[in-house]
């Protein structure tokens, strides 16, 4: 079971700082993935601070392998308290969660989460189910009008939690249409809503989809209070594999080549001559697309049987940029973006034969050795989009 974790924000009104906060992680040795949603008081570089601090602190214990709930209740029992409005500096919700189900949550003062499950009926439709786990309540031993609620659960193919920070709940507080705002039922007819047309969305997808929403609620579409939407899906991992670079030996090229036409899950080549290696050994042709021709990149070509095709070094190196970035244009590098975030378990087959041409000087001197371009890349991936990644050199 793979844990599809993603979340979207939206900032107050007229505000240049977001004041929630948002930090996860992916450990793939323990097959297990935490994150943090603190909302800070007020709004703007304040509250961000706050709400930074807070899931700042979280985390660090959670990837320590503190107690969750221990370590939530080391930060419930420290955060002070307001003296004007007098209460606490931020709220929080987070998660330490096993791909194997097992999943504590920990909230202190945000709005409940929501867990959906979904499950196919004899007639292959997806049906939805709102599950209201029991918690412990525990007291703080500091502040007497502070508590947290902590829940065991165990999930199941399906499953989805939602978190959020109450700007979800309470947008359009006062309305003639909701005078006391969307609050969780409204969130829930959203979600469901949204399901029902989409029932494999993503955690991405759903996320960014909830919060457009919420903004549009806002009257004149202005959001008074920040908005976030943490959304984790359990499904089965999406397998992609991407071959770039010519075997170091020669004489591997078919063994390689028929790896990757047996590999069951999505296939992309990113470089000319690893797409001809391909198509002399399985006796496919290679077309380009001239459709594709477009920017300073060049385009894509077309194989049957894979579902990407770019060029190589160049396309890899702009395609960490647009990582690292978070934002693509509509290029072959955007569209290999894409084919990356659409994929849970990523595997890299890299060809370790040197190539004269990256080393030759009238190419920009960003380029880096195919290698090292493709590290960056799993690291991105790994650390900022929380993917599976495998790199093989061959």
């Amino acid at each position: 079971m793979f844990i599809d974790i993603d979340c979207s924000q939206k900032k107050k009104y007229n505000q240049n700082a977001y004041g929630d906060f948002y930090l996860s992680g992916r450990f793939p040795n323990m097959n297990r993935v935490v994150a943090v949603l603190s909302d800070g008081l007020g709004s703007g570089i304040k509250a961000n601070i706050l709400a930074c601090m807070t899931s700042t602190m979280l985390l660090k214990f959670m990837e320590n392998n503190s107690d969750i709930e221990k370590s939530c209740e080391i930060i419930m029992n420290s955060l002070p308290v307001c003296k004007v409005r007098g209460i606490s500096y931020s709220t929080f919700s987070a998660i330490d969660c096993y791909e194997n189900g097992k999943a504590k949550i920990v909230e202190e003062g945000n709005p409940d989460f929501i867990w959906i499950r979904g499950k196919y009926n004899e007639y292959n439709k997806c049906e939805f189910e709102i599950l209201k786990p029991e918690y412990q309540s525990i007291q703080s031993k500091t502040f007497k009008n502070r508590k947290m609620k902590v829940y065991n659960i165990n999930l199941e193919l399906g499953d989805r939690i939602i978190f959020c920070s109450d700007g979800a709940t309470q947008v359009a507080m006062g309305s003639k249409q909701y005078p006391l705002g969307l609050e969780r039922s409204g969130l829930i007819k959203i979600i469901l809503k949204k399901l029902e047309q989409e029932p494999n969305i993503s955690s991405m997808d759903l996320s960014s989809y909830l919060v457009k929403q919420i903004e549009l609620i806002a009257p004149n579409k202005e959001l008074k209070d920040d908005t976030s939407i943490l959304s984790l899906y359990c499904r089965e991992p999406r397998e992609s594999l991407i071959f770039t670079g010519p075997p170091y030996h020669q004489n591997k090229d078919s063994y390689y080549a028929n790896a990757f036409k047996e590999f069951k899950g999505k296939k992309a080549i990113s470089g000319g001559t690893t797409a001809n290696i391909i198509s002399r050994e399985l006796n496919i042709p290679v077309t380009t697309d001239i459709s594709s021709l477009s920017g300073k990149l060049p385009g894509l070509s077309k194989m049957e049987g894979v579902d990407l095709v770019t060029e190589g070094i160049l396309t890899l190196t702009k395609t960490l940029e647009y990582l690292e970035e978070g934002k693509s244009e509509k290029d072959a590098a955007g569209k290999l973006m894409e084919f990356l975030l659409d994929s849970d378990c990523i595997n890299f087959l890299v060809g370790a034969q040197m190539n004269k041409a990256h080393y030759d000087p009238n190419l920009p001197i960003e380029i880096e050795i195919r290698k090292n371009v493709i590290k960056q890349i799993a690291k991105v991936l790994e650390e900022k989009y929380l993917k599976k990644v495998t790199v093989q050199f061959i």
